[in-house]
């Protein structure tokens, strides 16, 4: 059993070493590409295309499920978009609250006569309505069937031929919207799909439906998800975007060409991935037809979202993500280690399958040694210290790493003491935060195989005053 356990330490070792060399390899070509875009004059280049009459007019889309306490700001906020030719729809996805009532009174909305054109077969679309105050308003009310089955519906109704995705408890920044289309546009549709920044809103001062202050909330557990998503965003996907491998778009906020949207079959609504599985597909479509165009992540444009801040809420949402990242790779196995789809199938599929993926076993089984060592002499104790000190080694750094990379790039917490706290609880990761998402993340691959796909509950409290 000792031999085993020994072994098991030296594999855990080596993976930790690993993976913390490709995550700082990552943080390498990040850094790269922000000191090169910190020296554009980003406002000024944006406000062209809002000047720009042949910008592509782009529909907003946003799926809602019992979003009665959100829905009312999010659209708010998106009648402030400075855009020069927009639609916004809303799609209420059989809510159980008043989500839609909520849409009626706010906007004045109408029922409307409809006819749809089926591009991608949906659950029924029970009722159409249009906003009385502004007509590119509407609200799709229609039969439950799931976020996915909620975005094909808008995508149905959609009349341009660029849509955003936009959760229905999200706020994004004013040109945020812009800034997004802004490659798509200088690359003359080459960019087919473009995700932007994410950011908690937990702790921040928004009225209006618009941030007006930055700032943190006090709950540990959402200051761990604060620096989470600054690793997810500005390492992660920042690097593999310049790689042209990047595997996941938020489904928060997203632009997507609507053709090849379509091309692909739509939102797959077998999955609890939907957004990170719709990417891979793309991916898949272009390297099979040999095409050039390009799928980007834009670090700028920020959308505000509201984070759990409790431990039960946020273990729902951990294991519905790592399901949705098993059933994603498991969907399109075809395409790992091939070299057909190119760095896709060679580096991309890999990583996520290894990295992100395997990666909670091979800490969970790292866990179970150091505990073992120290407790019980299953392996040597100085074999179970140097297994803690890689342990901490690969949480903490890395995080603190994305703290700086924040710093560097979007500047949103504007006081030293904000970015010290965040960089504190970085440190404290590996002590109470990581083993728990590390637990969830294991009961999220064991729970593939047991649930059915669904949307997750999760309490809202609203982001805007």
């Amino acid at each position: 059993m000792q031999e085993v356990a020994l072994i098991l330490s030296y594999i855990v070792i080596a993976y930790m070493l690993f993976s913390s060399l490709s995550y700082l390899g990552l943080f390498a070509l990040a850094y790269g590409k922000v000191k090169k875009e910190n020296k554009l004059d980003k406002r000024e280049s944006t406000e062209d295309f809002l000047r720009n009459q042949s910008t592509y007019p782009v529909s907003i889309l946003v799926p809602a499920y019992n979003e009665e306490v959100g829905v009312v700001s999010t659209v708010r906020s998106l009648l402030a978009l400075e855009y020069p030719e927009k639609e916004v729809i809303v799609i209420d996805d059989g809510s159980k609250d008043s989500t839609s009532l909520r849409m009626i009174e706010e906007f004045k909305m109408k029922k409307i006569p409809f006819a749809v054109r089926t591009h991608i077969e949906t659950a029924e679309v029970e009722a159409i309505y249009q906003s009385s105050i502004f007509p590119y308003i509407r609200l799709i009310k229609k039969a439950n069937g799931g976020k996915a089955d909620a975005l094909n519906a808008g995508v149905n109704l959609s009349s341009f031929p660029y849509f955003c995705a936009i959760d229905g408890d999200s706020i994004l920044e004013n040109d945020g919207l812009l800034k997004c289309m802004k490659p798509i546009i200088e690359s003359d549709g080459q960019i087919i799909v473009t995700g932007g920044s994410v950011r908690i809103a937990n702790g921040s001062t928004i009225s209006r439906s618009k941030v007006e202050i930055v700032g943190l909330p006090k709950s540990p557990i959402v200051l761990m998800q604060i620096v989470e998503y600054f690793r997810a965003f500005l390492i992660g996907r920042l690097a593999l975007s310049h790689l042209n491998i990047l595997l996941i778009v938020s489904g928060a906020f997203g632009v997507f060409n609507k053709e090849r949207v379509i091309q692909a079959g739509g939102y797959n609504k077998n999955t609890v991935g939907e957004d990170m599985e719709l990417v891979v597909r793309l991916h898949r479509l272009l390297r099979e037809e040999k095409s050039k165009q390009r799928i980007e992540y834009i670090p700028d444009p920020v959308c505000w979202t509201e984070a759990p801040e409790s431990l039960e809420v946020l273990r729902s949402q951990r294991i519905r993500w790592q399901r949705g990242l098993l059933e994603t790779l498991w969907n399109h196995r075809k395409m790992m280690l091939n070299p057909k789809y190119g760095s896709i199938g060679l580096f991309s599929m890999p990583y996520f399958l290894f990295v992100e993926l395997l990666g909670a076993v091979f800490e969970f089984i790292g866990y179970f040694i150091i505990f073992g060592g120290f407790f019980f002499s299953l392996v040597d104790p100085q074999v179970a210290g140097v297994m803690f000190l890689v342990t901490v080694f690969y949480g903490s750094l890395i995080s603190a790493l994305a703290v700086l990379l924040e710093e560097l790039t979007l500047h949103k917490y504007p006081k030293v003491s904000h970015l010290m706290r965040l960089y504190f609880w970085a440190l404290t990761e590996a002590f109470w935060y990581r083993p728990l998402m590390v637990l969830w993340r294991v009961r999220g691959i064991i729970a593939t195989f047991q649930k059915k796909a669904h949307w997750g509950d999760m309490k809202r409290k609203g982001i805007s005053t």
